[in-house]
């Protein structure tokens, strides 16, 4: 497929004008289990979401030229809640033409953007490598209007990931404030941790510079790692919940622990990483 990318436009507006959907076409570039990690995330610590919702909405927004992420979203949801029902969202109508031919009771594929046009209040939507290609100081009119879509209790996760969903990244925001920054590697994939930093979500990845607390804080990875050297003798996991457990220890927010950590993921209060 031929990539059909548009300059992206400033999201400044809580509806779309004139009945378009809000955003730009992406590259669309995906592969099967690239998202993985978050699926697992959004399965495991934060399915309470799902269970509590009165209803079971989640949104797939920007899912891409396959559908297949969002067909593998559905069915990880399936074993949390059984009524859940996913809408996979692409601003591109051949994408979602071809899809359609995927759907079935609780997954449905629609034309549209950052509005989302569906019906009712989501708890969780999901838009991974979408806001890459926008302006950083677009990021925070597009997160104002996925929040303002979410059901009480709802969660909007921006993220980034590389093409085989071994290093990503991820924030999380409620309806009022991003809430956490998440880290997901594969053990065997990188030398030092910092090296995730070039998937950092799109309101980050201009910041890791010197002064910045993103910085900061993937240094301090990097020194943790190192210093857990010893631990390597008993695999990458002892390795990197040793790193976590120090990061602990010094002073860092994190708002998970070793039952996460044993994955090779880390999540960390946003207040300790925002943008200065």
């Amino acid at each position: 497929m031929g990539a059909v990318v548009q300059k992206a436009e400033r999201v400044g507006s809580p509806r779309s004008r004139g009945g378009k959907p809000v955003g730009n076409i992406t590259r669309g570039t995906t592969n099967p289990n690239r998202m993985r990690r978050l699926d697992r995330w959004l399965a495991g610590p934060q399915a309470w979401r799902l269970r509590v919702a009165v209803e079971p909405l989640v949104v797939d927004l920007g899912y891409g030229a396959s559908p297949a992420t969002a067909v593998e979203l559905f069915e990880r949801l399936q074993a949390v809640r059984p009524d859940v029902r996913v809408c996979g969202i692409e601003i591109e109508p051949e994408r979602v033409r071809t899809a359609k031919a995927l759907e079935r009771p609780g997954l449905s594929f629609h034309v549209g953007g950052f509005e989302i046009p569906v019906p009712g209040n989501p708890v969780l939507v999901r838009a991974f490598n979408v806001l890459r290609q926008y302006e950083e100081a677009d990021v925070a009119g597009i997160w104002r209007l996925v929040q303002s879509r979410l059901a009480p209790g709802g969660l909007f996760i921006d993220g980034t990931c590389d093409e085989i969903g071994r290093r990503v990244t991820w924030v999380a925001l409620d309806a009022e404030r991003p809430l956490s920054l998440s880290f997901s590697v594969r053990f065997g994939s990188f030398e030092l941790p910092s090296e995730i930093a070039e998937r950092l979500p799109k309101a980050l990845i201009h910041r890791n510079i010197p002064g910045e607390p993103v910085h900061a804080f993937l240094q301090a990875m990097d020194k943790a790692w190192l210093e857990a050297a010893p631990l390597a003798s008993f695999g990458n996991r002892q390795r990197w919940t040793g790193m976590c457990h120090s990061l602990r220890d010094a002073g860092w927010p994190l708002q998970d622990g070793p039952a996460r950590w044993r994955l090779g993921e880390v999540t960390v209060a946003w207040d300790a990483v925002a943008p200065r």
